[in-house]
């Protein structure tokens, strides 16, 4: 097979889009060689996003089931695809670079030589891809923050796509790992420490029961899960995923690491690229000047003037850090106006991303 099967990778794995998609460059090869055999790369371009059986993967290759099988079976366990079982069907889907094979190779959490090899490589892809795309402008929000819940003023009417609690409340199972971002950015170099906490990156559903099957992640109750996102929230980390209404994972973000926040904060109007659908809203009578939440603002949003912090609606992206952090709890997130609502799912924005190209 040799380097044309990985040619063949390049071409299949173009077609997924997202982020950072498979580029015809020297780095792709340099990552698909360490991710995938020569004989992974093939199964691996007759997987699709519509999830296929071992059998079925077989039968588009022209090759018994049970040498496909294993290879599925392995790649699985090395994340480069996703599989999950219904009703005593094993399934198995292609996955993207982003979200999806790079995040999964580091949210174990460990840091072993291939780890650091890993890192490296994942790092340069991306540099080479934007260097060779150049600024990539953000016309439609491929993702979207969830405000920290518990700072939504009361009586507020709260989607249940706005409310973290409700995924977590519906989700079985629940797992948590390690923040790909922060992690990759230690492997790289460990002084590259933001003091972030790392064990904060939740999956939901099918896509726990992958890490979890795998030990990608680990199995966490209802109970803990809350007390997690309760914990990033107090750290400032952004709650955020994938800009669609049902949502299979949640990150905890942080403004000098995180893949989904940084591109967002060099743009003009974060606003615009990244947002909730709510803004805090300060009580001046129980605001006290104490500057906490100008302080921690991922978006660098709010400015005291005259001993009342003032927000930037350009920047403000809605996360509800500043509220959490308020000492005397002088803000509230309040609903947003004109604010659209996410798409359904993964297919809706896709489309939308299309057509805003």
């Amino acid at each position: 097979m040799g380097e044309e099967i990985y040619r063949q990778l390049c071409v299949a794995m173009s077609k997924r889009g997202t982020i950072y998609p498979a580029m015809d460059i020297p780095e792709f090869y340099d990552i698909a060689k360490e991710l995938f055999t020569p004989e992974e790369a093939a199964v691996a371009c007759s997987l699709h996003s519509k999830p296929s059986t071992a059998a079925a993967v077989a039968k588009e290759m022209g090759r018994p089931e049970e040498e496909i099988g294993p290879i599925l079976e392995t790649m699985a366990n090395k994340a480069i695809c996703s599989s999950f079982e219904m009703a005593g069907i094993r399934y198995y889907t292609a996955l993207p670079f982003v979200p999806g094979i790079f995040e999964l190779q580091l949210m174990r959490g460990t840091s072993t030589d291939r780890d650091r090899r890993l890192a490296r490589l994942i790092h340069d892809y991306k540099q080479a891809v934007d260097k060779t795309r150049g600024p990539r402008p953000i016309t439609f929000p491929g993702n979207r923050v969830i405000p920290v819940e518990k700072t939504i003023q009361v009586g507020t009417r709260v989607h249940t796509y706005s409310q973290i609690s409700s995924f977590v409340d519906r989700s079985d199972p629940i797992s948590v790992s390690t923040c790909f971002c922060r992690h990759e950015a230690k492997l790289l170099d460990e002084k590259d420490d933001c003091g972030k906490p790392d064990k904060v990156c939740m999956q939901f559903g099918l896509g726990a029961k992958f890490a979890i099957e795998r030990g990608i992640a680990r199995k966490i109750n209802r109970d803990e899960a809350k007390e997690i996102l309760k914990m990033a929230a107090e750290a400032g980390l952004v709650h955020a995923s994938l800009n669609i209404q049902e949502i299979d994972f949640v990150c905890n973000c942080c403004a000098c690491h995180s893949m989904i926040l940084k591109p967002v904060l060099k743009q003009p109007k974060p606003a615009s690229a990244l947002y909730s659908g709510f803004q805090p809203h300060i009580d001046p009578g129980l605001c006290t000047a104490c500057g906490t939440c100008v302080d921690r603002c991922p978006a660098k949003a709010l400015t005291l003037i005259a001993d009342v912090p003032e927000m930037n609606v350009d920047r403000c992206i809605g996360c509800g850090v500043c509220a959490a952090g308020c000492p005397v709890e002088a803000i509230a997130m309040v609903e947003r106006p004109g604010i659209p609502v996410p798409p359904k799912d993964r297919k809706e924005l896709r489309q939308a991303l299309e057509s805003h190209k």
